[in-house]
């Protein structure tokens, strides 16, 4: 474009300008013009997409870890669930759909950082069940004086003799060197500092179904401030792949 602007400006100041005009225009064809002009705007398009989507990935990431949020407060789950989602979309999309069916949810008194650090380790455990496309289905609920978060996938499922190990410390299913068998073990210690629960029900062949019940109270519970979330953004592996 720019060898074009300049031809026509030689064009314009020289001493033979028609001969100087055929060699611009010669060149303007081979500029192919008119396809830019229909091409330019989806390009700027395009780099909008890509610059929106950058801007998507740095809000998820900073919902997810909650910088400079590390202390007790009130926070509304179904944000945690969704970055931590968009988070692992590019490890989820090539094998399961993520079925969301929320609920009315308070705000519940948590750290969020390590909260949404139980939602990654449980979210990507589910999608590392599924040997082909399924489904991982994430409900919430008010039952009673506790909320509910069940993550549902139509993985593998577990069998019935291991199902009752696998919060256990190092306990995986996975060969050496794959995985430190720590990612349930550390999501149930967080609910249970949370005073909650996590546990699982599972049909071997049909998939896997993991629970979270957190408190739901108006008032702050007298809590001990937590331990810091993993700094790390990958899940540990935790033995929910048979």
């Amino acid at each position: 474009m720019l060898g074009l602007i300049a031809a026509y400006h030689a064009a314009a100041a020289s001493d033979d300008p028609a001969q100087a005009l055929a060699a611009a225009e010669a060149q303007y064809v081979a500029a192919d013009i008119d396809y830019l002009r229909e091409d330019l705007p989806a390009l700027f398009a395009e780099s909008r997409d890509g610059l929106d989507r950058v801007q998507r990935i740095v809000r998820d990431l900073k919902d997810f870890s909650r910088v400079g949020e590390q202390e007790w407060q009130f926070a509304d789950l179904h944000r945690g669930l969704d970055s931590t989602i968009n988070i692992l979309r590019y490890e989820i999309k090539h094998k399961a759909e993520v079925i969301r069916e929320y609920g009315e949810l308070p705000e519940v008194w948590c750290v969020p950082s390590m909260i949404n650090q139980v939602f990654l380790n449980l979210l990507a455990n589910a999608a590392q069940a599924i040997e082909h496309q399924g489904t991982i289905t994430v409900v919430t609920a008010v039952e009673g004086d506790k909320v509910l978060i069940r993550i549902t996938d139509t993985g593998s499922g577990i069998p019935p003799d291991i199902l009752n190990r696998i919060f256990a410390p190092f306990f995986t299913t996975k060969g050496a060197g794959k995985g430190t068998g720590l990612g349930l073990s550390l999501a149930q210690d967080i609910i249970r500092q949370h005073h909650g629960r996590l546990f699982a029900t599972s049909v071997p062949g049909q998939g896997s179904t993991f629970t979270i019940e957190l408190p739901l109270s108006e008032l702050q519970p007298s809590a001990p401030q937590p331990e810091s979330a993993p700094d790390t953004l990958k899940p540990a592996d935790n033995g929910n792949n048979t």
